[in-house]
């Protein structure tokens, strides 16, 4: 029996963050879905939501009369549908390095999501980086260079080829190249700085930007 097209429920490009890590791996890993566009920040946002997700959460992804609500979950549930996909490493130690790195994200670094949301097509570096944020950066990097040493640098990706772990972290590199484009300072031996330009340099990331630039015109022509 033929497998049900999934559907992916997102938000706007430009700035949801959580959107972009499943859209991502989905395009990367080439598995076909049709997105469904939410608009954030409106009046009628949540009744909009609330008709796919009624966790009143997105991403989602719909698989027939099935959903997944949580952007970790949706890259569990795809890598476990889709072995062939790699979109967690073969070894097992590097597998689980991968997996607490993605966890780490999903679950921490408020103070830099704070101070620097996603704004993918800005390009406005903030000076003084506030002290929260800065331990941040400087974490994250460090994870960065574990997972690069982890690849034995082989590939351009946090472990080589494309994982999940990527996708979980396409939205910092975003926030970085948005507000913190000297990460020599916060300790980077240039690992971070090819890092963000291997996720820019990646064909899908022109896709999402170009949707979020066709975004932002049809948001300004509205409201002109």
């Amino acid at each position: 029996m033929a497998r049900n097209r999934y559907r992916l429920v997102i938000g706007n490009k430009s700035w949801s963050s959580w959107s972009l890590r499943p859209w991502l791996a989905m395009r990367a890993a080439k598995l076909p879905f049709d997105e469904i566009n939410i608009s954030l920040r409106q009046p009628e946002t949540k009744a909009d939501i609330l008709r796919y997700s009624p966790s009143g959460l997105i991403p989602l992804l719909i698989d027939g009369d099935f959903s997944v609500w949580d952007s970790l979950a949706i890259l569990e549930y795809l890598a476990d549908a889709h072995p062939q996909a790699g979109l967690w490493p073969a070894d097992r130690h590097t597998r689980a390095l991968a997996r607490c790195a993605a966890a780490e994200m999903h679950s921490g670094f408020a103070a830099l999501r704070s101070a620097c949301p996603m704004d993918i097509l800005a390009t406005t570096p903030l000076d003084p980086i506030p002290e929260g944020a800065e331990t941040d950066i400087r974490r994250i990097i460090t994870i960065w260079r574990a997972c690069r040493r982890a690849s034995a640098g082989t590939g351009d990706f946090l472990f080589g080829a494309f994982t999940a772990a990527d996708a979980m972290y396409a939205p910092v590199a975003s926030r970085f190249r948005t507000y913190v484009p000297d990460l020599a300072r916060y300790g980077d031996d240039g690992t971070a700085r090819d890092y963000v330009a291997t996720i820019f340099a990646m064909p899908e990331m022109a896709e999402w930007l170009a949707g979020a630039a066709e975004e932002a015109a049809a948001e300004q022509s509205a409201a002109g």
